[in-house]
């Protein structure tokens, strides 16, 4: 580990320490977890591992995929090596059922490799929050579909999806 890489983390877990909720909170109700998913796909769509990190608590467990991820720390190696390898991400994400504490997503995201092969991945995360609205727990379940570069459905620019782009269901996915 180099030494800047382990300073943002540091930076990372101080600022959590000091924040002390993380809106909205549940118990969710529909609105609110609309509002939680949204934020989520927000922050994954701007490709900032400790940021996004943030959103998760200090020792937050994941199954993504076949991988198995505990902690923040791990979190940022994570998303760091996905988006090194998943070039130009974008991710469209739908709350699928909520309840209490939890929310169940749906999602669907565009990337290419290094040869410029696109693939459209579709998925499935079950998501538990603490009383703060740190994500717990988040178990993902995901598919890859190769793409031709003519099929991608996803054209905004790099960062957030704007407001009004057709959502998951408006593009029959």
């Amino acid at each position: 580990m180099d030494m800047p890489n382990e300073s943002v983390r540091g930076e990372t877990i101080m600022e959590a320490v000091t924040t002390p909720s993380r809106p909205p909170l549940p118990p969710f109700t529909r609105e609110s977890a609309i509002k939680k998913v949204r934020l989520a796909e927000d922050g994954w769509n701007a490709r900032d591992p400790p940021k996004v990190a943030l959103a998760y608590t200090i020792d937050s467990r994941w199954r993504n995929r076949s991988e198995f991820i505990n902690g923040r720390n791990e979190i940022i190696d994570f998303l760091s090596r996905k988006w090194a390898r998943e070039l130009d991400y974008r991710l469209i994400k739908e709350m699928w059922a909520f309840g209490g504490n939890r929310i169940a997503v749906r999602f669907a995201y565009e990337w290419h490799d290094e040869s410029d092969h696109w693939y459209r991945s579709y998925g499935n995360e079950n998501w538990e929050f603490n009383s703060e609205g740190f994500m717990e727990s988040r178990f993902a379940s995901i598919n890859d579909l190769p793409i031709l570069a003519s099929d991608r459905k996803y054209h905004w620019a790099l960062g957030r999806r704007p407001d009004g782009h057709p959502g998951l269901n408006d593009l029959g996915f």
